[in-house]
């Protein structure tokens, strides 16, 4: 999701929509914009807080359980070697298969809760990391991609994309 220039445009329009509704469900495209700002200057990455939270002016982002940097370094790995159709699993044959679906097993159950500091800015918005297709089909959730990934610029190009009209 992150190479958004590839997608068609119906993808395209489906992702604006997604990513649109999640900004305004935040207080926003700029509160929004400032999360994914917020959390790609944070160091070491978010996701890894012991906490299982990030905080930051605008809001907080919660999830269940802590996600160790090992798991955080394979998601990454996993993210830039997707296949062509985005499916993270990979073939049974290969030899990451097994730390893969470890990696998937231990991190699609937990849901991640997006908030605003102030309620009057919006209700928030919850999301997986993954989205399982089928037995052997799991892509990555776009907004996850987008919340702890993709650039900002991608982020900024998705939300004003005007959609084709049909």
């Amino acid at each position: 999701m992150c190479d958004f220039n590839n997608l068609d445009s119906a993808a395209k329009t489906a992702y604006h929509n997604q990513l649109l509704k999640c900004a305004e469900a935040f207080g926003g495209v700029n509160y929004f914009l400032q999360l994914l700002e917020a959390i790609r200057k944070t160091k070491p990455h978010p996701l890894t807080a012991k906490h299982s939270e990030f905080r930051f002016s605008r809001g907080i982002v919660k999830w269940e359980k802590v996600i160790f940097k090992d798991k955080l370094t394979l998601l990454t790995a996993i993210r830039v070697n997707e296949n062509e159709d985005g499916n993270l699993i990979p073939a049974e044959d290969d030899k990451s298969f097994k730390k893969v679906m470890n990696l998937l097993r231990t991190i699609q159950p937990i849901e991640f809760t997006v908030m605003p500091k102030n309620n009057k800015d919006g209700e928030g918005f919850t999301f997986h990391a993954f989205d399982i297709v089928d037995k052997e089909t799991t892509k990555i959730n776009p907004i996850f991609d987008a919340v702890f990934f993709c650039s900002v610029d991608t982020i900024k190009k998705v939300l004003t994309y005007t959609p084709k009209a049909s």
